[in-house]
């Protein structure tokens, strides 16, 4: 390890009752056979059993492979409950593909950068010479075994706590409203595809400014008529918007007819 889990611990928001659950989730499995072996030159001569063989007991080293696998479980959970506190109105399509976005392997890489966790690493010999500290996937999964080790520690309100300024809120403003606008193209196609009716289409219907803040202005088709239109700093900015101003034109419709 580099850095100190005191000064891990800050960057976290969070102490630990019990270090050692902390520590298990940043032990990669390479070091496993070294650090065995270095607990069992500490134990007292003559406490092997006769093969010479460790036993299996609690207190020897072990790897974070099973919190990584409960992490992901207090992910999608935690992830699920942010999102649907944000957008209560969304439908479960456009939650679970947006849960996708906010938890998939490259949002936890760089959540385990901003807490450096690479630094806390316990990696074998072979593991430290190739550069395993930098690794986006040794990264993403030892994040997730962090957040197992929290909430083995304090429980779902911890874990909560400490995903939400490491990870949620973060992902929220880097990419602003894009985890909230990813869906209503899908949203859209889905309302379409229900009724039967035929796949929307989008076109570009004109472009302004300079190259370097240049606007697009895009119309959505659906049978042939224009549905709606929007402006955006990207086409596909553009298109969103076009399909939400659609989508609610539709659902507002639809809503009038039915009370008629």
């Amino acid at each position: 390890m580099i850095g100190t889990r005191e000064q891990l611990e800050e960057r976290l928001g969070y102490l630990f009752s019990k270090p050692e659950l902390l520590q298990r989730a940043l032990t990669h499995s390479s070091a496993i056979p070294e650090l065995r072996a270095a607990h069992a030159a500490e134990r007292p001569q003559g406490s092997l059993p006769a093969d010479g063989n460790l036993p299996q007991d609690k207190h020897l080293p072990q790897d974070n492979e099973q919190f990584e696998f409960l992490g992901d479980a207090v992910l999608d959970m935690l992830a699920s409950e942010y999102l649907i506190s944000l957008f209560p109105d969304w439908s479960e399509g456009q939650l679970s593909k947006s849960r996708a976005r906010l938890v998939n392997a490259r949002a936890l890489e760089l959540a385990a950068r901003r807490l450096r966790l690479g630094e806390h690493f316990r990696l074998g010999r072979g593991e430290e010479k190739t550069g395993g500290r930098d690794k986006p996937a040794l990264l993403a999964d030892a994040f997730e075994a962090v957040i197992a080790a929290v909430y083995l520690d304090g429980g779902l309100s911890a874990a909560r706590e400490v995903l939400r300024h490491s990870l949620f809120e973060k992902a929220l403003e880097e990419r602003g409203e894009r985890i909230a606008d990813s869906d209503r193209k899908s949203a859209l196609q889905e309302y379409l595809q229900g009724r039967g009716q035929t796949p929307a289409e989008y076109r570009v219907a004109g472009e302004t400014g300079p190259d370097h803040q240049k606007k697009f202005q895009i119309e959505v088709w659906v049978g042939g008529e224009c549905l709606a239109s929007a402006e955006g700093s990207t086409k596909k900015e553009a298109e969103q918007r076009a399909a939400h101003t659609g989508l609610e034109r539709l659902e507002r419709a639809a809503a009038a007819a039915a009370n008629e």
